[in-house]
């Protein structure tokens, strides 16, 4: 089975959330309906970025680490492209 590691946007606030799953789907539809403390005010929620591993301690592990301020960096640098995008659309509406 695999486990994923999963990046969302708030449509709401913009704020990311981080997280780690074996069942991304039905995670998502649970942030979305306010099952989570953590994410409950700031939905609804779109999923922006995965990774997926075969080792569930790998997963956590990354989970760990994209949390920390360096792997925000990283995460950052990523998906630069899409916050560029974002940016982009904001300023043009």
């Amino acid at each position: 089975m695999f486990s994923y590691v999963y990046v969302l946007e708030s449509i709401k606030s913009g704020d990311l959330y981080i997280g780690y799953t074996t069942d991304l789907r039905k995670r998502l539809q649970k942030h979305n309906k306010g099952l989570n403390l953590s994410t409950k005010t700031n939905k609804p929620w779109k999923l922006i970025h995965y990774e997926t591993y075969l080792n569930d301690k790998d997963a956590r592990r990354r989970e760990r680490y994209l949390k920390t301020s360096q792997g925000s960096r990283l995460l950052k640098r990523m998906l630069k492209e899409y916050f560029y995008e974002q940016k982009l659309k904001f300023f043009t509406k």
